[in-house]
């Protein structure tokens, strides 16, 4: 059995991920790569048929632009990154570090 990279990122762009309000539809192939790496960190831990992920974009195109980043955990309280950059592709990125900092300090505390 290989459990390859490519298949955990079809996993979580599949099953996990969920692109809201705010963006494109020609950008989700963009933020399915940028956020990628946030799948190791949730599915292995817990089932993709249980996460949820959802991106989404405010203010689009202005100085105070965010992005925000909710998962929904089994037996976890929700978690919220939020990033405000005009550019796109750094708020993903910026928001997607602090999901993982959230994340390990949910397992850390148990």
């Amino acid at each position: 059995m290989v459990d390859s990279a490519d298949e955990r990122r079809d996993t979580f762009g599949e099953h996990v991920l969920h692109i809201g309000a705010g963006f494109k539809a020609k950008e989700h192939p963009h933020i399915l790569e940028a956020l990628a790496t946030l799948g190791p960190h949730l599915l292995g831990r817990w089932d993709a048929g249980d996460l949820d992920v959802e991106v989404s974009l405010q203010d689009r195109g202005g100085k105070e632009q965010r992005v925000t980043l909710r998962t929904s955990l089994p037996g976890r309280p929700p978690l919220v990154a939020v990033a405000v950059n005009p550019d796109i592709t750094y708020a993903l990125t910026e928001a997607k570090r602090e999901l993982i900092r959230q994340l390990e300090h949910q397992k850390s505390v148990g």
